[in-house]
C-alpha cells in the first residue's frame, strides 16, 4: 500500500442537469441534486478503495447518517455541472464528506454539502471501525484545507406540537439496493408536504435530516409537520411497528422566489 500512488483527495465528477429531472419552474428537483451529490461520494470511494463493492466483499457497507444541503441558485435544465467531493475528517465509526456544486468553468456556485457517514457491519447493523477497512487507506485522503462554506448538519429539534401531515405507503419505487427506503426518497417526501402553490413562490435554501432508522418496503409511514419560523418548518417521520417509530428528523427552509 505505501507504494501505491494516491489519486487527488477531491473528487469531481460531471453531470447535465436532463429535462425530465427539472421541476414546472425548469429547476433541478432537489431530490436530484441530492443524489449528485451520493452519487459522487459512491464514484469517489469506490475509484480510492473504500467504496461499497469493496466494502461487501468484507460484510460492511456505508450509512448515510446525517446530510444537509444548501442551495445558492438551483442548476436549470441542460446546465453542465461538477460535483466535488472530499472527505473532511475520519474517526473510528464516522467520517464527515463535503460537496460542491459548480460549473464546469468553476465560475458558479450552485450549491454546498455536508454528511456523515457510519460504516457498519452489514449483519449486526452496528457500526465498525473505519479503519479496519483497507488498511486505513481512508486516512490518506483526508482532506482539511478546502472550505465548504456552510454550516455542518443542523441537531434537528423537534418539540411537541406536530400535527400529522400525510401517511404513506412504501413502495417498489422508493426502495434502493440495500433493500430500504433511498436517502433521498426522504427528502422527496418531505418536500411533497408542501403544495404546488407553495413552490410558484418559495425556494428550498436548506434541508437538513438525520437517519435515525430504516424503512422497508410494505412500511406504513407518518410525517409530522410543525412551523418554526418564516418559510421554516420541522418534520418528523415515523413507522408502525409494534410501536411508533422515529425514522428520520429534519428541518427544511425555504425563501421567496
Amino acid at each position: 500500500m505505501e507504494n501505491e500512488e494516491l489519486l487527488p483527495k477531491v473528487g469531481a465528477y460531471k453531470f447535465q442537469v436532463e429535462p425530465f429531472h427539472c421541476d414546472f419552474s425548469n429547476r433541478l428537483f432537489p431530490g436530484h441534486l441530492g443524489n449528485g451529490m451520493l452519487n459522487a461520494a459512491d464514484y469517489h470511494s469506490s475509484d480510492r478503495g473504500y467504496g461499497v463493492a469493496e466494502l461487501n466483499k468484507n460484510r460492511k457497507t456505508w450509512v448515510l447518517s446525517r446530510f444537509a444541503i444548501e442551495i445558492l441558485d438551483m442548476p436549470k435544465a441542460y446546465d453542465k455541472v461538477e460535483v466535488q467531493t472530499w472527505v473532511e475528517s475520519a474517526k473510528k465509526f464516522f467520517t464527515s464528506r463535503n460537496y460542491a456544486v459548480v460549473s464546469r468553468d468553476g465560475a458558479k456556485a450552485y450549491a454546498y454539502g455536508r454528511s456523515i457517514w457510519v460504516m457498519i457491519n452489514i449483519d449486526t447493523r452496528q457500526p465498525t471501525d473505519i479503519y479496519s477497512a483497507h488498511d486505513g487507506l481512508i486516512e490518506k485522503y483526508v482532506e482539511t484545507e478546502k472550505d465548504c462554506p456552510i454550516a455542518p448538519p443542523a441537531r434537528v429539534v423537534i418539540g411537541q406540537d406536530l400535527e400529522l401531515a400525510r401517511e404513506i405507503n412504501i413502495y417498489y419505487n422508493d426502495i434502493d439496493i440495500n433493500g430500504h427506503l433511498n436517502s433521498v426518497k426522504y427528502i422527496d417526501h418531505v418536500l411533497d408536504l408542501f403544495d404546488i402553490d407553495y413552490y410558484r413562490t418559495h425556494q428550498l435554501r436548506r434541508i437538513d435530516i438525520a437517519y435515525v432508522a430504516e424503512a422497508h418496503a410494505g412500511d406504513v409511514v407518518r410525517l409530522y409537520k410543525a412551523q418554526v419560523a418564516e418559510d421554516e418548518y420541522v418534520v418528523k417521520m415515523t413507522k408502525k411497528a409494534e410501536r411508533e417509530v422515529e425514522i428520520v428528523r429534519c428541518r427544511v427552509k425555504f425563501v421567496k422566489d
